[in-house]
Parts: structure tokens; C-alpha cells; sequence
């Protein structure tokens, strides 16, 4: 035995040495299992040590770390496609403010008139009453003057608030079946109920009484759980205000009024059934990849791109583009290739654009899946996730242009297009509704981790069909250009901060 510089005795001994940091390795991992152990028994006589433990040890992930552009909605000028923004999150603040302005104008007016808020609500509902006897209105007319003010008695907001709010109801349920909307995450009712205590006013007892109103709305399980919890009306607030996690939906229906007025082809309405034209770059070669994408989109065509069949011109991209703008395509596909394996894709949105360069990487066959499925002519469901910025919004509202806006559900075909991390993962399956097994556990929320109600004892069985492929966006031309990069709305690698998405 000797002492090296440190001080510690190691033997001489290479194989001695090697035996003893393997006997001190042994007896540090004894321990630390009769830590855990010692842990489990302690968890399984009290299950609330559990849930402090695993609601304290959060793993710190990129996604939690991701930054976003401070800015307020009317700072959101042009297209916003450089701007890291959750347009959901604007939107709600915009909501929140729209209602409590309208709660404190009701207020500012019973302080000038001296009146209660019971004494109020009689004086707007004489007051409805005297505008639909003026009006003339016929039997059913005066039933609805009755409803109105029977809804407008029993709601706190002003006029303009429940217009807001049932414009915002409309506009969700005119929705295509065959896309997901993130409009259910807006509660204006809570988002109200928690606004006075986020800015610090205090505004009286008139508007507790006011709010008092919501809360009775919301029954009395909610009203029990904020008692016995006091930070559960916090918590709700902060769940609100946080941005969801990467399994969120894409509120398709948020779209910026300076980006539909620059893209007003893309963003029309009602969505048309698309026709795809997919082709190849110059004497390409992927025939049999570009074929699978005829099989992914519906009411595609492929034709093979080639030079003059008597002359030596190179069709360039603008004139097909033309050619198919005039046949009636709604959109051009254009897979390119390196090595002989696809590696980027060229969408272009027919008639004037925009066109949208992704790069194409991990692409895997249907028939070198395992397990995979053979794919029917049935027109798929489809599911845009986690698209939330304005250049997230357009991008899911190009990809929603590819599907017609009614699948046939007999099918049971669905396409994923998840996005996270700016990597957009293209995925097809078939699904199957089961009982669920004795082994497996129920269906939990995302957000809270607990069993969704109704579908506890049912599971949802998955085939793949492939092909499974992930996308990358790169850069957004503006219009349809001879030579790509020329005048550009967007490209990638202009923000150097990790922690910041654009999609």
C-alpha cells in the first residue's frame, strides 16, 4: 500500500485496485437500492410523500425551457412569420380583457346611477323588454325577447362580452370535421374569475358579487375543491395562462387578419376539395416514393418530370406551376432527391403561392414497417398538433389544403402531422375501438394525468401504413419564383437561441 499525491492509499496492484473500486461500486448501489426501498415503503403508508416527490422532481426538458416572444396582441404587425408567438395565449389575454372591461363599465355605470346590481339587472331586462315591444315583433319573436333576457339576467357580462363569446362559439363548430380545434382550452369564465386578483385592483364588493355568479355556475364540486385547496384558484389560473404541452391540438381557427390578407388563397373560406399535382425534380428517380405520396394524399397525380419531348427545354418550376394552375391543381408537390433517396419537398400553393421548401429525413417505407397495414382509397381523418405560431399556423392550414375537409370514417384512416421542436413527423395509421384489457390502463388527460371520463374501459388499437417520414421547414418563398430564395417571407436559421421554436 502507498499514498499517492492526494493523499489516498490505493494498492500497487492493478487487479487488486480493479477489485476494490468494484467492492466500493457494489456497496454504493446497496445503498442506494435500500434508499429506494426504504423510499417505496414509506410511499406505500402515505400515497401523498408520492405525489410531492414526483410533482417536485420535474425532468427540466427542452420543451419546458422554450422561450417565447414577449409581445402583446397589438404588436402583432404583418405576417408575424419571424415572431416565436403562441397565438392561443394572445388570443385568451385579449378575450380575458374584452370581458373584464365589460364587467367594470357595468359597474361604472350602477356607481353613477346609485343602483344595485339586483335593481340593474330588472332595469335591463325592462329595458330588452321595451326595445322588442317597439320592435313589432310577432309570438315567437316575444319568446325570444324572453329567452334573451332570461340568458342576459342570468349572465354577468355586458352585451358585447356574450357577443364575443358566442361569435367565438360559431366560429369553433364551423370547423371541418376532419381537423382538431385548440378553441376548447379558451375558459372565459375562469380567465374572468382569476383577472382583478392577477392585476391587483380591487374593485368592491359589487364585483365579487359579480364573479360570485360565475362561480355558482360552475357547480358545487368546483366550489368544494377550491375550499378545500386555497392555491387551486392560482393553479387553475397559471394552467390557463401556461402554454400546453407538445400534445396540444392546433387551434385552426386562430389566424392573424395580417397573414389571411397576405395568403388570402391559402386561408379562404369554406375549404375546397383539393387536387395535388406530384412530380419529380429534373430525371429523377424516385418514382416508387413518389407514388406512395399519391397514396398519402387523396385526389393526387403524379407525373414523372422530364425535358421537351422534341426539343431539349427544362421545363422550370414556374411553368409547371402554370400548367397546373391551369388544369385546375390546387397545389404542386415536387420531392427531390439525393443519392436516390428523397431528401427535400417543394410544395407550392396553386394559384400564387406561397411556396414552402421542407427537408425530408428518417423516411421508412409502409412495406419495411412491421406490422404495417395495406392502405384503402378512403379519405383520411387528419390531426395537426402543436402548430401555434403564425408560421406554425400556416404551415398546418397548408397541410389541412392537401386533405379534402370530409373524411370517410368508414376508412378509419388517420394522418398525424405532430410537430415538436420545428420537426414535423408525418405518421399513418388505421385505428380499432377495444375493450381495454386487465394489464392496460384507461385513457389519462395530457395535461393532468388523470383517466378520461366515459372511455375508461376503452382503448383505441393502432396500425401503421406507413410511409413514416419527418419534415423540416426551411424556408417560406413569397409567390412562385424562377430561381427559389429569391424573395423570401421566412428561412430557418435566422434565430440562434436554442430555446426558441418558430413552428
Amino acid at each position: 500500500m502507498t499514498k499517492n499525491k492526494l493523499g489516498d492509499t490505493r494498492p500497487q496492484n492493478k487487479l487488486q485496485r480493479q477489485a476494490l473500486h468494484q467492492k466500493a461500486k457494489k456497496a454504493k448501489d446497496a445503498q442506494r437500492r435500500d434508499f429506494r426501498m426504504r423510499r417505496k415503503r414509506d410511499e406505500a403508508k402515505d400515497p401523498d410523500a408520492r405525489i410531492k416527490r414526483q410533482t417536485k422532481n420535474v425532468p427540466l426538458t427542452l420543451d419546458r425551457k422554450r422561450r417565447w416572444d414577449e409581445i402583446d396582441d397589438a404588436e402583432l404587425q404583418g405576417s408575424g412569420l419571424g415572431l416565436s408567438v403562441d397565438v392561443g395565449s394572445l388570443k385568451r389575454q385579449r378575450v380575458d380583457h374584452e370581458l373584464l372591461d365589460g364587467v367594470r363599465q357595468r359597474i361604472e355605470k350602477a356607481e353613477k346611477e346609485g343602483l344595485t346590481e339586483d335593481k340593474l339587472k330588472e332595469k335591463d331586462d325592462l329595458e330588452a323588454q321595451k326595445n322588442e315591444a317597439q320592435a313589432g315583433g310577432t309570438g315567437a319573436d316575444s319568446e325570444g325577447a324572453d329567452a334573451a333576457a332570461n340568458e342576459d339576467h342570468e349572465s354577468p357580462f355586458t352585451d358585447e362580452a356574450n357577443e364575443l363569446v358566442q361569435g367565438e362559439a360559431v366560429h369553433s363548430d364551423a370547423l371541418e370535421p376532419g381537423t382538431k380545434s385548440g378553441d376548447e382550452d379558451l375558459d372565459e369564465a375562469d380567465s374572468l374569475k382569476n383577472g382583478p386578483d392577477e392585476d391587483g385592483e380591487d374593485d368592491g364588493d359589487d364585483i365579487e358579487s359579480i364573479l360570485q355568479e360565475v362561480s355558482d355556475e360552475e357547480g358545487p364540486d368546483d366550489a368544494s375543491k377550491i375550499q378545500d385547496d386555497p392555491n387551486a384558484a392560482d393553479n387553475a389560473s397559471m394552467a390557463s395562462r401556461t402554454p400546453a404541452p407538445s400534445t396540444t391540438s392546433t387551434a385552426i381557427s386562430l389566424i392573424p387578419d395580417a397573414l389571411s390578407s397576405k395568403f388570402p388563397t391559402l386561408f379562404e373560406q369554406p375549404h375546397k376539395n383539393p387536387k395535388v399535382l406530384i412530380t419529380t425534380s429534373l430525371f429523377g428517380t424516385v418514382h416508387r416514393e413518389a407514388n406512395l405520396l399519391v397514396d398519402l394524399f387523396p385526389n393526387s397525380t403524379y407525373v414523372p418530370r422530364t425535358r421537351h419531348k422534341y426539343r431539349s427545354h427544362h421545363y422550370s418550376l414556374r411553368e409547371v406551376a402554370k400548367y397546373a394552375s391551369n388544369r385546375d391543381f390546387t397545389t404542386l408537390l415536387v420531392l427531390n432527391e439525393d443519392h436516390k433517396r428523397p431528401s427535400g419537398l417543394t410544395a407550392i400553393h396553386l394559384p400564387s403561392g406561397p411556396t414552402l421548401h421542407f427537408t425530408i429525413t428518417n423516411w421508412i417505407p409502409g412495406r419495411r414497417l412491421p406490422g404495417h397495414g395495406r392502405p384503402t382509397d378512403h379519405h383520411p381523418e387528419l390531426i395537426l398538433n402543436n402548430f401555434r405560431t403564425p408560421l406554425g399556423l400556416l404551415t398546418a392550414h397548408f397541410f389541412r389544403s392537401l386533405f379534402p375537409p370530409s373524411p370517410e370514417l368508414t376508412g378509419r384512416q388517420v394522418v398525424t402531422l405532430h410537430n415538436q421542436r420545428d420537426y414535423i413527423f408525418v405518421r399513418r395509421h388505421r385505428y380499432v375501438f377495444r375493450d381495454k384489457r386487465a394489464t392496460e390502463k384507461s385513457v389519462t388527460d395530457a395535461e393532468t394525468g388523470k383517466a378520461v371520463r366515459g372511455v375508461e374501459n376503452v382503448k383505441a388499437g393502432l396500425q401503421e401504413l406507413g410511409p413514416r417520414f419527418t419534415l423540416k421547414l426551411r424556408r417560406v418563398d413569397r409567390g412562385i419564383q424562377r430561381v427559389s430564395g429569391q424573395e423570401w417571407e421566412w428561412k430557418a436559421k435566422m434565430e440562434k437561441v436554442r430555446t426558441k421554436f418558430q413552428l
